[in-house]
């Protein structure tokens, strides 16, 4: 599986139940949503452009951090962490591939201060079937890909996101439920920390 489509691709549609013609969630609602995250653990499912699908879990500690553990048989690894985005391939010996992570649309959601107010940030806002979805680009490189945001309201919740990259891959992640707060250790984050431990 290509984990940089992986990182930077949309996730997958989610069956959701809520009331019928909800309004669509203002985007300061979104943004005030969003920066209370601080750390979040979720199982995932992922689904791919070519349709294969993967689980595992994910860890975010905002601002900046990510980490998906993918589970067996896969076992590879994606994380972010020092504003770089590491991919390593449990099928391989050889270091991790790595981009800047302001080269991805999840950096969007990872900055520190998300404002989705922002001029030219989000190009679409729209309620889907009782969803409010989002999506929004880097204004200053649209070049770099977009990411879909699908929340359910009474109360907010991310259910999950779609990557297309800046060659049109795409990419869903479906979250579970999410456990929000508490903290995590430094290690699931560092990528040079990572690399020694897989001897690479």
């Amino acid at each position: 599986m290509n984990r940089r489509t992986a990182i930077l691709a949309p996730l997958a549609l989610f069956a959701l139940g809520a009331p019928a013609f909800a309004a669509r969630i203002p985007l300061a609602e979104l943004s005030t949503y969003l920066n209370s995250l601080t750390t979040v653990q979720a199982d995932f499912t992922q689904i791919n452009g070519d349709g294969t699908i993967a689980t595992g879990k994910l860890f975010i500690r905002r601002p900046g951090r990510i980490r998906f553990e993918y589970a067996p048989p896969d076992r590879s690894l994606v994380m972010a962490g020092g504003q770089q985005v590491a991919i390593f391939d449990a099928k391989s010996n050889q270091p991790p591939e790595q981009y800047p992570l302001r080269r991805t649309p999840l950096n969007l959601i990872l900055a520190a201060d998300v404002n989705l107010g922002r001029a030219k940030m989000v190009v679409g806002h729209t309620e889907v079937e009782n969803t409010t979805r989002v999506i929004a680009q880097d204004p200053e490189n649209p070049a770099y890909g977009t990411i879909e945001l699908v929340f359910t309201a009474s109360p907010v919740e991310l259910r999950q996101w779609i990557i297309t990259d800046d060659v049109g891959n795409k990419t869903t992640v479906i979250l579970g439920e999410m456990t929000k707060g508490g903290s995590m250790p430094a290690s699931y984050f560092d990528i040079t920390a990572e690399t020694r431990k897989r001897g690479l």
